[in-house]
């Protein structure tokens, strides 16, 4: 787990990547429990930290 991560909300959404590898929203959303607003909220901030990366298909990993 990166330590820039400090919201348990980030912290839940990177996790949940790293088990799936590639997801959508749509999948995150279900598997974490999130509204797709705040979902999109912490996608965003992990993009901009250069954890994730937005793909083709949804969101994965850098």
């Amino acid at each position: 787990m990166p330590d820039e991560l400090a919201s348990a909300q980030a912290k839940l959404v990177y996790l949940a990547l790293h088990i799936a590898e590639e997801a959508t929203a749509t999948d995150l959303q279900q598997l974490v429990g999130l509204s797709k607003l705040t979902l999109f909220a912490v996608l965003e901030t992990l993009v901009t930290k250069d954890l994730v990366q937005q793909t083709e298909d949804g969101y994965a990993i850098q």
